[in-house]
């Protein structure tokens, strides 16, 4: 791999990704395609090589964007770019359909045109639905659909999408699904950091329901590693679940938050839940670590350990992510404003 498009590189998994591609493929080329909606952040790209990574100001879903981005030599694509927020495809899917759904195709249909030789499709494990709370089933890569949100939906789609382009035009792709990310750089409003910035300002941790739902819990460097993985090993067509064997429900990650930074846990606060709240995801990633020889490297104490400690350090960077004030940066290099959805 020489060049590779990575969409969404501004994001909280985009960017780990690239940071990871540029330290173990020196020879390769990053061209970074984003939107800079909400949780694009160009905070995230500060203190990359200039000479290996290009950053390009675009919407995946526009076809003249995906055109300047992919160039006529680029080996691949891993699309990262979505819309993912599951409490905002609630509001309004609009922003949904048109990313995840239409962006992916866009892609798609620029690849072939471009004679790209893989096309990586990042997904997520809540295509499958919710499952039962007794702990014996996991979803597996034949697991049936089963969307409950928006977000999932649109998702679910473009696999679809994703699927059809491999078999109808022989593109060579290959879909991964994970869980929750969590680590550096993650935006605020998502659950793990948000409960951070609130217990570490002694601010009320707002938790859905009973606080019961079961997630399974990755640290965002494991994940990359296993798309990366997939990206130069991945069988052409294969969708691979990407795991680290790690449930956890939301009320246990609370209180493990609340443990290592000394705060009671008085601050939590139950709050109405979600409409559609799926219940328990949990991966078996059998296949990715028979096949791939992946596995994670952090635990869920050394994961954790990391992610506190650079959200302690990095204040600042959740303060400007809050406020808005990372665009700032983008106006004062580029010399225009970011448009938002």
């Amino acid at each position: 791999m020489k060049k590779i498009l990575v969409t969404g590189g501004a994001g909280f998994i985009g960017s780990a990704f690239i940071r990871l591609v540029l330290t173990e493929l020196p020879s390769c080329q990053i061209i970074n395609l984003d939107a800079l909606t909400y949780a694009g952040n160009m905070d995230n790209l500060q203190g990359l090589d200039p000479s290996r990574h290009t950053f390009i100001h675009g919407d995946i879903a526009n076809p003249d964007d995906v055109a300047r981005a992919l160039r006529e030599d680029t080996d691949a694509i891993v699309n990262i770019a979505a819309e993912t927020h599951v409490d905002r495809s609630i509001s309004s899917a609009a922003d949904f359909l048109r990313t995840n759904i239409i962006g992916t195709q866009v892609l798609l249909d620029e690849a072939r045109l471009k004679n790209v030789s893989r096309f990586v499709q990042v997904s997520t494990d809540e295509v499958m639905g919710s499952l039962p709370d007794d702990s014996s089933s996991f979803f597996t890569e034949s697991s049936s659909f089963a969307p409950n949100s928006p977000y999932a939906a649109s998702k679910a789609s473009a696999e679809h999408f994703v699927r059809a382009a491999h078999h109808t035009f022989g593109l060579d792709t290959v879909i991964t699904r994970c869980g929750n990310n969590y680590g550096p750089r993650q935006f605020p409003e998502k659950f793990l950091p948000l409960m951070l910035a609130n217990a570490m300002s002694d601010q009320s941790i707002p938790v859905y329901g009973d606080g019961l739902n079961v997630r399974d819990w990755i640290y965002v460097d494991d994940h990359c590693r296993a798309i990366l993985a997939v990206l130069l090993k991945g069988q052409s067509g294969e969708t691979y679940n990407i795991g680290a064997r790690n449930e956890r429900r939301n009320i246990d990650v609370v209180n493990s938050v609340l443990e290592a930074l000394g705060k009671p846990t008085s601050l939590i606060r139950y709050v109405a839940d979600r409409p559609g709240h799926d219940r328990r995801y949990a991966i078996d990633p059998a296949l990715i670590e028979s096949q791939l020889d992946w596995q994670p490297v952090e635990t869920w104490t050394s994961g954790l350990a990391k992610t506190i400690d650079w959200y302690r350090t990095n204040q600042d960077w959740t303060e400007r992510a809050r406020s808005g004030a990372y665009r700032d940066y983008y106006k004062q290099q580029y010399g225009t404003d970011v448009k938002q959805k």
